[in-house]
């Protein structure tokens, strides 16, 4: 297989592209800066892009590293053909491969290899030829009993061929390649209640006696069946029509008019039914659930980035709200850096409810160090935090706002030894407090030290391969904290271990550096830092910021070897450093725009890509692209589920997308489902494609289930609606 076409093909791209993409793949670049830094070589593949790109290179090498192996398995059992070959060329998975390999695999102990031993494979390759018009099969089968061999009758040696037959039928490559395409597109998934008596049986109702086509199934539903299965509350079968399965499989094997074909037939039908069938339903099984997880992972990923990419609530001094009832509800406050200014505990919940004793403490720490915001988080006891704040800020005698951030992880980040290293002298619910104040003011930086599983915002993440997973999660925060930008000089050890061309060893040395030496003065200072050497820091440079640096290039995300061009641009057209520091460059791109990108380019030694990218660097020097993006809805007031009425119209922040629509907080403390077929008048193929984790939405509320707790909401057109004040 030639690889390079086979990509080139795929992925649409041009063949230089992917000879460079591969190169920079092999040579130990990581995505992020491949995808910011080597635009001209890549033809501006984006940071996903290039991760299925890399995916899919691996898995293509992985598949003719197999091809390999089995034709030198193969050829050394002296057994290998020209159609062999051929068909090991032309293989494009390697379940194909595996099914060319199986006839020639070392078995373990089968019907068909006991039959063997015992001298019955030439009575099977009669049966099998079908050549016998007269006679009988009892006279073609006798001269193989054998009570030495084990073979104590006729019927024995002729159950004995008819196993070898069966083995065969089941090893055919083309047998199984017919067999899985019929499966995917004709099969379906049938399920039936396993147990009933449980109350956790009723989470599986709609399963009770359930079946859809294999080729139609949706991801979520494929994850939730096999959960049922695990848990013992569902079967699960894959369904084809046996008979016309059977057809499939007698075809090369079986020829009419042989007093031999009933035997042959016979054996068809037990090779579908005892080997065949087991072997495929355990395929079409793997192939959906993999396909599912695989599904369930991306919209995790595609979950996951504008969570961490939500807008800091920056220069705000913030108290951190963790709710609880009877240990009392944890209390954080943090001044703008998120460095931790006080701490104690209030009881305004049940059983205490020492409201007005709450009241008083908290405003006096509103009073005190300057709160702007209050950051409540979703958990237990909640609502009635929420309610308590609500009533208690109109009191504050300065303007204080609050918010419910989700506080998903919040107790695996306090109970963690990160946690434990960052406050040593914290219980748990402390570190709860001050993280849940903290993910307000830089979420990036406060959710990157949870393992991404715990955040809460994919469906059965906990079902999935935990390897494949935690690849894609890391990818996904990889790309988030390059696509900001650190502070050398302010940033954790948690958030540094994911800047490109880093490493744990490094960023410890990086941080020893920084503890020894004070805060870095320039990137190039980074090379003095142990172990980190030219690719690392070419790697890790032009993502790492000094704010206050000398040189104003190492404030932004212009690459060091960008440098003398972006000094040459600066030049060609009569600026200066400080005209960077002072922002007075409005006017460059549309001078550039005059002179010809191709001239400046020329000058420069910069690439057009590059060239861009610079301009938009020295535009905004030290600028967060989070920046740009909506800001989060701080509130002073509150609803509840109970003032909800079908037809009000409500702003929301969608909280999690999932594959059937997308659940948005409404302020009420539960959140509302908007179904799929809802999302919008128009088709919508899936909720990612118009939805993101974070954004604001205007919905309309369609209905309140006060009984079970539910809220269906709709985002498609309709006349006028009663509207709410802002939920």
């Amino acid at each position: 297989m030639d690889i390079h076409a086979k990509i080139t093909a795929e992925f649409k791209l041009r063949p230089d592209h992917v000879t460079n993409i591969i190169t920079l793949i092999d040579d130990g670049n990581t995505i992020p800066f491949i995808a910011r830094y080597r635009k001209e070589l890549t033809g501006h593949c984006d940071d996903q892009v290039l991760r299925e790109f890399s995916d899919r290179l691996k898995y293509l090498r992985n598949l003719e590293k197999r091809k390999e192996e089995v034709t030198s398995s193969i050829t050394e059992q002296g057994k290998m053909t020209e159609e062999i070959a051929d068909a090991l060329a032309k293989a494009e998975t390697l379940s194909e491969v595996e099914d060319i390999y199986r006839p020639f695999k070392q078995k373990r102990k089968t019907r068909a290899t006991v039959a063997i031993a015992k001298g019955l494979e030439p009575l099977a390759d009669i049966i099998l030829a079908q050549d016998l018009k007269t006679g009988s099969v009892q006279e073609i089968a006798a001269p193989f009993v054998n009570e030495e061999l084990g073979v104590k009758s006729v019927e024995e040696a002729i159950q004995g061929a008819q196993d070898i037959i069966a083995e065969r039928v089941s090893d055919d490559a083309e047998v199984r390649k017919k067999l899985r395409r019929i499966f995917l597109k004709n099969a379906y998934i049938a399920t039936k209640l396993a147990k009933t008596e449980d109350e956790a049986a009723k989470t599986y109702e709609m399963y009770a006696d359930y079946s859809e086509a294999v080729s139609e199934i949706k991801s979520h539903r494929v994850l939730a069946v096999n959960r049922g299965e695990a848990e013992g509350y569902l079967k699960v079968k894959v369904v084809l029509d046996k008979d016309f399965a059977i057809r499939v499989c007698s075809v090369g094997f079986v020829k009419e008019g042989s007093i031999t074909t009933s035997l042959v037939q016979d054996a068809v039908a037990d090779g579908y039914e005892r080997l065949i069938y087991p072997s495929i339903e355990r395929e079409i099984r793997n192939y959906l659930t993999e396909n599912a997880s695989e599904q369930g992972i991306k919209m995790f990923a595609s979950n996951l980035k504008p969570l961490l990419l939500q807008p800091p609530v920056k220069g705000k001094v913030t108290m951190g709200l963790d709710p609880a009832y009877r240990t009392g509800c944890k209390i954080a406050v943090v001044d703008e850096t998120g460095k931790v200014l006080d701490k104690t505990v209030v009881y305004p919940t049940p059983p205490q409810s020492k409201t007005e004793e709450a009241k008083r403490v908290l405003l006096a720490l509103i009073e005190k160090h300057g709160v702007d915001v209050i950051s409540i988080g979703n958990g237990t006891a909640s609502k009635e935090s929420e309610i308590f704040v609500a009533d208690m800020i109109k009191d504050a005698k300065r303007k204080v706002s609050y918010i419910v951030v989700s506080e998903a992880g919040a107790s695996v980040y306090s109970a963690s030894k990160l946690g434990a290293e960052e406050f040593p002298d914290y219980d748990v619910s402390e570190r709860s407090a001050v993280s849940i104040a903290r993910r307000l003011q830089d979420p990036l930086a406060e959710l990157i030290k949870i393992d991404p599983k715990s955040i809460g915002v994919g469906q059965y993440q906990h079902d999935m391969p935990p390897a494949r997973l935690d690849e894609v999660l890391g990818g996904v925060v990889e790309d988030c904290v390059n696509s900001v930008g650190v502070d050398l000089n302010m940033a954790s050890p948690s958030l540094l271990k994911y800047v490109s061309g880093l490493n744990g060893g490094i960023v410890k040395n990086i941080v020893a550096y920084r503890d020894a030496n004070g805060k870095f003065k320039t990137r190039r200072e980074l090379l003095k830092v142990s172990k980190l050497g030219e690719k690392a820091f070419e790697q890790c440079a032009g993502f790492l910021r000094i704010p206050d640096a000398e040189n104003i290039f190492d404030n932004t995300g212009v690459h060091p070897e960008s440098y003398d061009g972006a000094q040459k641009l600066l030049q060609l057209f009569g600026y200066s450093a400080n005209d960077v520091r002072n922002g007075e460059l409005a006017d460059l791109p549309e001078k550039v725009k005059k002179l010809g990108e191709a001239k400046v380019c020329d000058f420069t030694g910069l690439g057009e890509a590059t060239l861009k990218d610079v301009l938009n660097e020295l535009l905004k020097p030290g600028r967060d692209i989070r920046d740009s993006l909506p800001k989060p809805m701080l509130r002073s007031d509150i609803m509840d589920i109970n003032d909800l009425v079908v037809g009000m119209e409500l702003t929301g922040t969608v909280r999690n997308v999932i594959d059937f629509g997308a659940f948005v907080d409404l302020g009420v403390h539960q959140d509302g489902l908007v179904h799929i077929s809802e999302l919008s008048d128009n088709y919508v193929k899936h909720p990612s494609d118009v939805l993101k984790v974070g954004q604001v939405v205007k919905v309309r509320v369609i209905g309140v289930d006060l009984k079970k707790n539910r809220i269906a909401l709709s985002m498609r057109k309709q006349p006028a609606a009663k509207t709410a004040k802002n939920a």
